[in-house]
């Protein structure tokens, strides 16, 4: 096995133009951790924001990317969830864990899980990262359950579409907040309705949720504490908004909880399950080879996800 390997990096903070393919040295896995031969790597909000201003890594020059699926390539000392050849899909620990943008990526052995065979590479890719937040959101924090109204913001987007399909298949009553043009798509994800956030204001329509999970920040997160009954939560992806929101949460007596995402393995297998037993798959709005990642950048794509695949 060669010693190096192509990767995306960048020298500089900035647009898509400042990713390119480089080569770097192949990473060797230590105690605890696994290499990892890429087939596929998803993209996500937080890849845009680190590539734009370092905010989670640091200063360049590093390579982007925590969502990977891929083949296990070699194992460190004491590893023994997993063997050299084994396919596997999960989340690089976040934030500052990134590097799926390569061929090869070191990983620790637990924050992966076996592939299931119903999904492909890339299908698996566009999972970890958007599927975790919506677990862990909806399961881990609001413990939804069966019955409970739950609305979902940017339903079409990669939280948005997995949390429709986990918060159905926990038997919640889901309204879907969307672009009039995926109205139909989160619908049959498992929507029970859906409303066109240009044509209406969502905040006016819904009353007496029990949980909003909110992915798009600013005042939306603002209107979106108005629809909860007494004593329901609204779960945030973006934790920096909690100080301009818990003022008002308090008078309307309401809870607000922020969430970022966190490597789980836990998680990951419940995830892994679902999508065994056809109640998750991720809607992939376009694929680009690893050359093409700065392409990739430029979006907006949607509904679903954008995925790197990797020769």
């Amino acid at each position: 096995m060669s010693e190096t390997m192509t990767a995306v990096v960048q020298d500089s903070v900035g647009g898509p133009e400042v990713l390119h393919l480089g080569t770097v040295p192949r990473p060797t896995p230590g105690i605890g951790e696994v290499l990892v031969r890429v087939r596929a790597a998803g993209i996500n909000p937080a890849d845009h924001m680190n590539r734009q201003r370092g905010v989670f890594s640091g200063p360049p020059p590093f390579v982007l990317g925590w969502d990977v699926s891929g083949e296990i390539a070699a194992v460190g000392p004491g590893v023994t969830v997993h063997r050299p050849g084994d396919e596997v899909f999960g989340l690089l620990p976040f934030p500052r864990g990134a590097g799926a943008y390569a061929e090869f990526v070191v990983a620790p052995a637990r924050a992966l899980v076996p592939k299931p065979a119903v999904l492909d590479h890339v299908q698996a890719a566009a999972l970890p990262l958007a599927g975790l937040t919506a677990w862990q959101a909806l399961v881990d924090t609001a413990h939804v359950g069966p019955g409970d109204r739950v609305v979902i913001t940017g339903a079409a987007g990669g939280v948005g579409h997995l949390a429709v399909q986990i918060a159905a298949h926990l038997g919640a009553d889901v309204t879907a907040v969307t672009s009039a043009a995926t109205l139909d798509h989160v619908l049959a994800l498992g929507a029970h309705r859906a409303i066109d956030h240009r044509s209406a204001d969502f905040a006016t329509q819904i009353s007496d949720a029990d949980v909003v999970l909110e992915v798009v920040g600013e005042e939306n997160s603002l209107r979106a504490l108005r629809v909860l009954r007494t004593g329901g939560i609204l779960v945030v992806t973006l934790p920096q908004s909690l100080p301009a929101l818990a003022p008002v949460a308090a008078q309307l007596g309401v809870r607000v909880a922020g969430l970022f995402v966190e490597a789980d393995r836990l998680g990951m297998t419940a995830l892994a399950d679902l999508a065994a037993a056809g109640a998750l798959r991720p809607t992939i709005s376009a694929t680009y080879p690893l050359a093409d990642a700065a392409l990739a950048h430029t979006g907006p794509h949607a509904p679903g996800k954008v995925v790197l695949t990797v020769a």
